[in-house]
């Protein structure tokens, strides 16, 4: 997996792209529509100007799509998300499994801020949907209220990302807990306490050690207000050794984080080191990047503190 390129298609979400495919929303009855392996099907309703209910939506769309065909799905808002829990769209969507036999990749709650700020949307146990779907291979969630995730098997899965505003501590463990065989790249967006996002070192222990992640090639732990306790943890973590690309990225990290990571020397090994939207000062900028310099390395977004207040780039 080349994982800038994956990088570039997660923003392509925002492009009119996702899992290679062009995003397509249902359109009128009578309409012209794609193939329904050919598109990337964006299911979503929003409060102020829908027509229908979501279960209404998504009635329409496995009446009138071929679903045995469909490889991609975009769910984004399903009404009133920051006052109704995701439960029901999970449901929806794992009630109509055998439905969806071709389904491998899925986005949940993928929503602009400006229809609901990410620490707004109100999500549930997203279990259900990796327990409905074995043969998935890329998980994404966003929005970390009320998120919840047991631990599971999936022998299949080889992307899982959580971009939440806070991460709750309980998905950290579960995602640690799980057996991901598979699985190729993690990313969890930890977020600030003020959002549910205390998710501390210790929570990522068994992440770091990499015992249920034997194909782990990526890690992001991102967005984080501990992110120099993170950057210590990582850089003797026997998880690293096997990692192609890592991202701290987003939180707040400063000299003392990255000071650990030089010491240890572990991440010359890397292909690439994302550290963007960090706290560093100029003299250890550069000090990384002598370092580092067979790495490719992103640096960008230096921040300030402002009054002494180091932030994250995502929380509400």
């Amino acid at each position: 997996m080349d994982y800038s390129e994956f990088n570039d298609d997660v923003d392509g979400l925002y492009r009119g792209e996702y899992a290679g495919l062009p995003i397509v929303s249902l359109r009128p009855p009578g309409a012209p529509m794609p193939a329904a392996g050919e598109a990337a099907w964006r299911l979503s309703v929003r409060v102020h100007d829908a027509k229908e209910t979501f279960e209404e939506h998504f009635a329409r769309f496995v009446e009138t799509v071929d679903t045995t065909e469909v490889r991609a799905i975009i769910v984004g808002g399903w009404g009133e998300a920051y006052e109704v829990d995701a439960s029901g769209p999970i449901r929806l969507l794992a009630e109509h499994a055998a439905r969806l036999p071709k389904l491998r990749s899925l986005f949940f709650g993928a929503m602009p801020s400006e229809e609901c700020e990410i620490s707004w949307i109100v999500q549930s146990d997203v279990t259900p949907l990796l327990e409905a779907f074995p043969l998935l291979e890329r998980l994404e969630v966003r929005g970390g209220t009320e998120l919840k995730l047991r631990p599971v098997r999936h022998d299949n899965l080889k992307i899982l990302r959580f971009e939440t505003g806070g991460l709750p501590p309980a998905v950290a463990r579960a995602v640690g807990g799980s057996d991901f065989p598979a699985l190729e790249y993690l990313e969890l967006w930890l977020g600030s306490e003020n959002y549910g996002g205390d998710t501390t070192v210790a929570d990522l222990e068994a992440i770091l050690s990499g015992e249920r992640l034997p194909a782990l090639r990526h890690l992001g732990l991102q967005d984080s207000e501990i992110q120099d306790e993170i950057a210590a943890a990582v850089a003797s973590a026997p998880v690293l050794a096997r990692l192609e690309s890592l991202a701290l990225s987003m939180g707040t990290l400063t000299d003392a984080g990255a000071e650990a990571l030089l010491e240890s020397g572990s991440p010359a090994h890397l292909r690439r080191l994302d550290l963007h939207h960090h706290f560093l000062s100029d003299a250890m900028v550069e000090r990384l990047r002598t370092a580092f310099s067979g790495v490719e390395l992103d640096l960008s977004e230096q921040e300030k503190p402002d009054d002494d207040w180091y932030y994250v780039a995502v929380s509400e």
